[in-house]
């Protein structure tokens, strides 16, 4: 089950991501794209597709998630930056 979950966000990702790029472009502030660590830009990429997509798992759900796989996987800012760009994308969805 696991397993299947984590393909779809892969395969959805990867089917969105141009769309799922413009929206991240759109907020994070004087950041862009190919100036994000990747390792941010992919959990953020992830964290957004899942709150357009996953009806079922509640958006404080996701930005948590994210926030704590940037603390073990990214840098000291990571999670400051990730929180930031998904709480903007999360209000904008209306997912407050």
């Amino acid at each position: 089950e696991v397993k299947n979950f984590a393909q779809d966000l892969i395969h959805g990702v990867m089917k969105g991501k141009e769309q799922i790029d413009l929206l991240l472009a759109r907020h994070s502030a004087n950041w862009k794209l190919n100036r994000m660590a990747v390792v941010d830009k992919n959990i953020l990429r992830l964290a957004v597709y899942e709150l357009e997509h996953c009806a079922d798992i509640p958006a404080k759900v996701t930005l948590n998630e994210a926030i704590e796989i940037g603390k073990g996987y990214g840098s000291e800012e990571s999670s400051a930056f990730i929180n930031g760009v998904l709480d903007k994308i999360a209000k904008e969805m209306g997912k407050e």
